[in-house]
This record gives structure tokens, sequence and C-alpha cells, in this order.
């Protein structure tokens, strides 16, 4: 098993023979090579070190007799750690240097260890750069040659090289080291590579140029063709391509190992030219995958890109992945069509993904926040304006509200009332039929529009009728609100869109109920809404509900003597929780982890506890993700939802679950209960007990109505300690009927009856376009349940940074300004590992884009700072958000701090100070 460096990545090198070069071809460049001045020049990496001299009898490890001093590399806790030396002035770009080490390993081990040579390259500007040069294998009886080359390309602010590579616990032995600049002809024969990150393709022979070298069938044969189906089918490039076939599984396919080639931390991008053919299959899914090995024997399977391919036409397979940890085996491979179906490849690029610069902050002139797009929207003049879509009829009817729709009220502000007229559309024959309105010239791109309208029915129809206020945008369905109706009442429908390209048409149109229902609209409101008016009013309400009077009051000196004494108030920590979705991998990148630590103090996994991570397979479990990233979290005192014990949606079960009878399923979800909630008794402060029991009924349809309230009652009897959470999607965003406030509302208080302990309501927020008084109404409503509510899966979408750092400001300020909200979960923040494109905050090398500076601003502005002089009655006030302080006291005689902690609380907290 390689030991690969746990914060490294490696290029490609190969190993050279050096057994025919000597150090007296030129100048070592490593100095005290034999360590002959002890550690002079070099020094242990996170670990311990000291020379064992040539005469000594503490001789260790190796039975193998050393001809002089060696160093001995200990207290090793990863496999990264070893011994480094800066060889910064010694190097110089467009040189070879040829590498060659004595080492041995001592202590704790079964067999080989492989030991490694490795090269650090930091610049100013950027994320150090790591790359492999050679390994040897070791045992603990002999010294062993380590030997390889490397080249630089361009030269870096500081170079390191370093040894490395033994299991944790083993020791590190070296008896010498030497480097040598070669000129190319005493390499002649020999493969060096360039040490740079740069474009080049990292994969080899990526057309195909040299037949098959380098690739391999998985799990199938693959072949090369010039041309099939009697010429029908030929290279889109170049004179041949290749051909997975006899394929038997989907993940059958072609692939390459790349394992040294691909770099940790670095972005890739992989572009593949492919096909498919045969077995009668016309079209089909076809993926990009990375098999990663991790020095663990762990296997992760990571997914980079997906496509429909055809047997017409080559296409092309676009994606990016970027591996957090150092992994001993890497492999990629394009997997997907149904069995029998041949994959063809033209060719496959993985390079280093080029950095995009951000777009520009979008310039709207006149926004004309307010004004409705919809034209004739009071019906004063007839129906013009509008026209039926299908063959429907529209005509004025009269009855309609005189009085805005609540939510398009709370953005507007006050508003002359409606006509008390509505758009009446009868002779409905599709779901589709309703009134319509071109709006295309009437829109700008990148503003946020809200939608409002109050919808009824008439009579004849059977169950309840779900009516939608949509957009055709250039023939693709965008949602703009919906409302769910079964009685005769007037409904309001509130929603929102925003349109990030040009489009060519845009048409908004009514739709919904059974053919045969009339439908009737009034007062549709189209506007963009004005966010920072909407901020001003939010900054109020924080100040109310989130901030607390303060009074410091000094004692034990001379009130006189106190008098205009300087005080300093900093917050250290806010209370309310801000906090994210972690993966496993994630914890690997020691860069995602500082993120993690200096900005959220709440975790959720993203995977790793679901059911079918820890069980996917009966019997067989995993725990050591979760226990490997509890671990993390307790180290960091960061606090961590149970996301989630089941989920109620069909597709998410396993299939070992799905095929059992009744009583063995109501004996696993006993199993399942037991198993975790026992095993995490306490360490997970709330628990998702049956994720989104709106959108599915798996174990309710299997089971009973009472298994939900059942999960519940057990769950908390096995973990009293844990707060148990419902939590479902689109509830704040009026854009699904099944899970409306009023319908989240109902299924709580079902589950209240039924005696399941519902301690608090979660509300994902997978949110685009968001628009606060929607937002707001819908935590007005649900605050109704008296129960903490949270946003435990917050995420926005722009592919523009600066409107997604809009998006975000809105739903955080909109969290924090409402009193029942009591904590914020984002899903995800890193770039490439999020279930949503364009939503992230930090870029995946690591660099804070403008929605993610947006959040850090937003979480200093909810720090507070305080200064100023002791007043005459021996006080210091100030109004500070609820958390932890720290206030410094500089009296005459000596400088004094102390701590304290605001909690909520109404009337004013007098923190007594003793001097």
């Amino acid at each position: 098993m390689e030991n690969a460096q746990m914060n490294n990545a490696y290029d490609n090198f190969e190993i050279v023979n050096l057994s025919s070069l000597s150090s007296s071809m030129a100048t070592n460049i490593v100095t005290n090579h034999d360590f002959s001045s002890g550690l002079h020049s070099w020094h242990p990496n996170g670990c311990d070190g000291f020379v064992v001299s040539a005469d000594s009898e503490c001789r260790k490890g190796v039975s193998e007799k050393s001809v002089g001093n060696y160093a001995v590399v200990t207290n090793r806790k990863e496999c990264w750690q070893g011994l480094e030396q800066d060889i910064t002035s010694r190097v110089s770009p467009g040189f070879t240097y040829s590498v060659s080490a004595s080492v041995g390993v001592s202590g704790p081990l079964q067999g080989c260890s492989d030991v490694l040579a490795t090269l650090k390259l930091e610049n100013r500007d950027s994320a150090a750069s790591y790359f492999f040069i050679g390994k040897t294998s070791v045992s603990k009886d002999k010294w062993e040659k380590l030997e390889g080359t490397f080249s630089l390309s361009t030269m870096p602010d500081r170079v390191v090289f370093y040894l490395e590579g033994p299991s944790p616990g083993v020791d590190l032995l070296i008896e010498s080291v030497v480097v040598i600049s070669s000129s190319p002809s005493e390499l002649e024969g020999t493969s060096t590579k360039c040490v740079s990150a740069g474009d080049d393709n990292i994969i080899v022979n990526p057309k195909f140029d040299d037949g098959l070298n380098n690739w391999s069938g998985r799990g199938c044969k693959i072949v090369l063709h010039d041309s099939m189906a009697d010429g029908k089918v030929v290279p889109q490039s170049g004179k041949v391509f290749a051909a997975a076939t006899e394929r038997t599984q989907s993940w059958n396919g072609i692939q390459q190992e790349i394992t040294g080639r691909v770099q940790r931390k670095l972005a890739y991008e992989v572009s593949a030219v492919v096909r498919i053919f045969g077995n009668n299959i016309t079209s089909a899914d076809v993926r990009t995958t990375l098999w990663v090995q991790t020095p663990d024997l762990r296997e992760q399977y990571i997914g980079i890109a997906n496509l429909q391919a055809t047997d017409k036409d080559w296409v092309q397979l676009q994606g990016k992945f970027l591996l957090n940890g150092s992994p001993s085996k890497v492999v990629l491979y394009i997997e997907g069509p149904p069995a029998g179906t041949d994959i063809l490849v033209n060719s496959l690029v993985v390079k280093h993904a080029e950095k995009i610069p951000p777009s520009p902050p979008p310039s709207i002139e006149n926004p004309a926040f307010g004004v409705n797009v919809i034209s004739n929207s009071d019906l004063s003049d007839g129906t013009n304006g509008w026209f039926p879509l299908g063959n429907c009829t529209l005509s004025v009817g009269t009855g309609s509200p005189h009085i805005l729709p609540p939510m398009a009220r709370d953005s507007l502000g006050p508003h002359s009332p409606l006509s008390g007229r509505c758009v009446l559309v009868t002779k409905r024959t599709q779901t589709w039929m309703g009134p319509a309105q071109m709006i295309t010239d009437k829109l700008k791109l990148f503003l946020t529009y809200q939608v409002s309208a109050w919808v009824r029915i008439g009579s004849g129809a059977t169950g309840p009728q779900n009516v939608n206020v949509a957009l055709g945008v250039d023939n693709q369905w965008v949602n703009g609100g919906q409302a769910e109706i079964n009685d005769d009442r007037w409904h309001e429908i509130g929603g929102s869109f925003r349109i990030e390209k040009q489009p060519s048409k845009v048409m908004v149109y009514v739709q919904g109920p059974s053919p045969g229902v009339d439908l009737m609209v009034a007062g549709l409101q189209i506007f963009p809404v004005n966010r920072e008016a909407r901020f001003r009013h939010l900054r109020n309400e924080t100040d109310k509900i989130r901030k607390r009077d303060v009074i410091l009051k000094f004692s034990g000196g001379d009130s006189s003597s106190l008098l205009g004494t300087f005080v300093k108030v900093k917050q250290t920590q806010n209370s309310f929780p801000f906090g994210t979705c972690i993966s496993r991998t994630n914890i690997d990148n020691e860069d995602f982890v500082d993120f993690l630590v200096k900005n959220f103090n709440w975790a959720v996994f993203g995977n790793e506890l679901k059911w079918y991570w820890t069980e996917p397979q009966q019997g067989k479990l995993n725990y050591k993700d979760a226990d490997e990233m509890l671990d993390l979290c307790k180290r960091y005192n960061i606090e961590t939802r149970g996301h989630c014990i089941f989920w109620e949606v069909q597709g998410t079960v396993q299939s070992w679950i799905q095929a059992l009878n009744k009583n063995d399923l109501t004996t696993a979800v006993q199993n399942r209960l037991t198993g975790l909630l026992t095993r995490y008794k306490g360490k997970f402060r709330h628990y998702d007990v049956n994720n989104e029991m709106l959108h599915g009924s798996f174990y309710q349809d299997h089971l009973g109505k009472d298994i939900r309230a059942y999960m519940f009652k057990t769950a908390n009897q096995l973990d009293p300690s844990a707060l148990l959470f419902v939590n479902d999607y689109h509830i704040e965003d009026g854009c699904d009927t099944r899970s409306s406030p009023e319908k989240y509302i109902e299924h709580v208080l079902d589950l209240q009856e039924q005696g399941a302990p519902v301690g608090g309501v979660g509300i994902q927020g997978h949110i685009d376009s968001p628009v606060g008084p929607i937002v707001s109404s819908s935590l007005d409503k649900l605050g109704i349940l008296g129960l903490p509510i949270w946003f435990t899966e917050l995420d926005v979408s722009s592919i523009n940074e600066y409107v997604r750092g809009d998006d975000l400001e809105v739903m955080l300020r909109e969290a924090f300004a409402h009193p029942a909200v009591e904590g914020v979960m984002l899903w995800g923040f890193w770039e490439l590992f999020m279930s949503r494109e364009s939503s992230h905050l930090v870029n995946a090398e690591g660099e804070v884009n403008e929605a993610g500076k947006r959040y850090l601003r937003l979480k200093q502005e909810w720090q507070t700072k305080a200064h100023g002089h002791v007043d005459e009655n021996a006080e210091f006030s100030f109004r500070g958000f609820h958390g932890t302080y720290s206030v410094e006291i500089d009296t005459v005689s000596k400088k004094i701090s102390k701590t304290f902690v605001v909690e909520k609380g109404d009337s004013p907290l007098v923190v007594s100070i003793a001097l």
C-alpha cells in the first residue's frame, strides 16, 4: 500500500535508474547529506528527529551495518511526516536533478513500507504544490536505495525537498541523500518530467495514437477501430477511436490509471468525446467517474460528469473534480450505458482547470422596483393585453378582493385598492389553458421578480386543484408560484423568478385546474423587488430580537478614580448557530477545515450518517466515516446535527431494504434506531428523524401510518438529549403545493397527535431567487407551532457571484431577523462539493468568492464591539448581540480582563465586575 503524503499532490514522475551515477559527477546540492553534522540544515516535519553516530551502540532498526551516521525520524503521527531541507538557493529551472537516498525503517511494521521523496513548491500568491519524485519499498532489516529525478519549469519562491512515507508510528531512517544536477547526455535513455501544474493533459495516449497503451477495460474488453457500421461511424478527430465492448454491467467501460499525475487540492477539467453503439439503444447516459483508493484502503467513487449520448453523433462529456486527500491509487473511467451497448471514445483530456474570473456585478439601469410588468392588470380596458393560451375563452369577471395579497403588500407597502375585476377563463379543455401575456421586453437580467396574484376556481372540480403562475422562457417552464385550492374561496399565489441569460421570448400564463374547471385570476403582479429597502427593515428587526442592553457595573475601587476609565468590549462569539454541511473527503483538505473552523460553529454530515451509507448491504456497517467527522467536530468545539435516521423517499432507500417483507422491515427499522442512537447517544444535538415525509412515503406505505410517530418516540427513548426534527424542502418559497406552510403545520400537528415528540421544524432552504416577504410569511405561519425553526440545508444559486451573494444575504437576514428561527445550516460552501452548481462561497482551490465575502461581512456585522469610558455611576453601557464577550479595563494602576455571556432577555443585563 502506498502511503501517500497526507497534504500533498504528486505530479507524474517516472523513477529513473541512477545506479550508474555517482556523486562525483556533480556537486551535491543537499548540505550535510550524510548527517555528519547532526541534523544541521534538516528539519523534522511535524515530528521529532535525532542522529545516531557511526560509533553509537544505540543503533536501531537496521541489522545491515551502516558505514556512518544516520538520521532517525520518530514520533510520526501522519504518513507525510518526515525530514526536510530547503534547497531553494541551490536549484534552477531547466536543469534535471537526480535523487539517490539510502533509507530504512524501524518500529511496529509487518512486512514492507514505502518511503517517498517529495518536492514542495511554495509561492506567495497561491497554495503550495507537492510533487512525487520517487519511492522504494523498505523492510526493517536493510537499507534500500530510493531514486528518481525532477526538473523545474519555472522557479517558485521556495523549494523544499523531503523524505516521508511509512505508516504513522513507524520510524524513518535516512543514511544519506544525494541530489545532483545532470546534463541531458548523462541521463540519455531515462525519462523525466517537469515539475509544473501547468495545463498539460495528464492522460497518456489521449487520442489512441499509440494504440491501447495505458488504457484497459473495466470489467470488459476494449478494442481499437478506424470505423464501424460500414463506415458510418468514423473518428471525429484523428485516425482511430476506442470501444468498450462485451459489457455486462453498466459500470463496465474504458479506464486509465492516473495515480501520481493528479495533484490534491487542484481542480481538474475533464473533457471526453464519446458516443454509443449497438444493442438497439439509440440514447443512453454516459458518465465519467473517478475511483480513488486511499492509503487506508478506503474506496471512493467521484462522479465527474454525465450526459445523454446517442448512436448518431459524437458528443462532448465535460466536468470537473478535485481530490482533497492524498490517494494511493486513482483511476478515471467512462461508464453508464446498459449492458451490451458499446461505449466509443475518441479522446479524453484531463487538465488543470482554468481559473474563471468572477462576473462583474450586474449594472441595472432604472430597475423600476415595485412597478408591475403586467399590462392592464386591473382589467379596466377589458381583456386587452391578455390572450387565451389554447382554445379557452377569456372574459372580465367581478367580485375579486380589493386588497393586494399579503406577501405583495409586504413588498410594496401602501397601495391603491384593486379594481375587484378578474380574468374569467372558461371552456378549458387542457390543464395548461389560461390567461397569458408576453413580457419579453419588460424584464431585466439578474433582477429578482416577485409574483403575486389572487386565484379562484369554479365548480366541478373533484379533489384539490393546483393553480400555477408559470413562465415560458424560450419554451422552458419556469415556476412563478403555486397554490392548492379545494374550495370556492380566493387564494393567494406568491412566488419569484429571475432570468440570467438573455431570452428571445418570455410568456407568463396561469394554469392548473382540471379541464372543464373555470379559472379566475385577479390582481396579477410581477415586479422587481427592492432588496436594500427590505434589508433596512430587517436590520431594525434584528436589533430587537438578537441584541440586548448590557450594563457593566464596576466595584472595588474609589468611584471617583474609576470615572473616565477606558473600557474596551469585544464579542468573541455570537451564540446564534451558523453551520454547514461537510463530507468525509472534505476533512482531508486542511484549507477546507481552516475555513470551517473559523466561520462555522455547527456542522451536519451530507451523507455519512444516512442509512444507505452506514449499512449499504445488510449487516455490513460503516460508521468509520461518521466517527472521524465527529472527532474533528469535537476537536474544534463544533456542534453537530444528525442527518438523517430515515429518508422517506423511496428512491433513496437501499435495494436490500426495499426487498424485505413487513416483519423483516420492522426489525430492520428497529435495529437502525437502536444501533445508531445507542452508538451516538449524546453526540448529536439534533436528529432529522424521517427526512422529507411530505415528498415520500416508503416506510408509511410498507409499515402503516403509525411508523412515523414510532420512529420519533423510539428515538426519544434512546437519546432523550437530542432534539428531534421534521425536515423538508420548498416550505418557504411558494413553489410546491405539497410542502406549503399550511401542509407542513398540518403534518407536524398530526405527528404530535400520535404522540411524536417533535422538537423542531427543519426548512431545508434549497431556494432560487428568494424574496424576503415570501420567506418571512412562511416563517410567520410556521411560528404558530411554537417550535424552534432551523434552516437546515440552505443554498442559493446564481452564475453571478454578486447576485448569489444578494440571494444569500436575503436568506441570512430573514432568518436572523425572525424570532422563531434558532439556527442556519448551509448545505456546503466549497466548489465541487455541493449538490447545486453555482452555489459555492469558496472556489475549488480555496479562494473566497464574492458570495463568500458577503457571508463573512454579515458575520462581522453581527458581532459587537464597543468602547468608551466609565461614567459617574461606575458603569459602562452598550447594546450587543447575544454571545460571549471579553472586556478590558485600563485603570491607573493595572489592566484587567474579564469574560461574560449575553443571553436572550428583555430587560438590561447587569454584569458586575469587581476591580
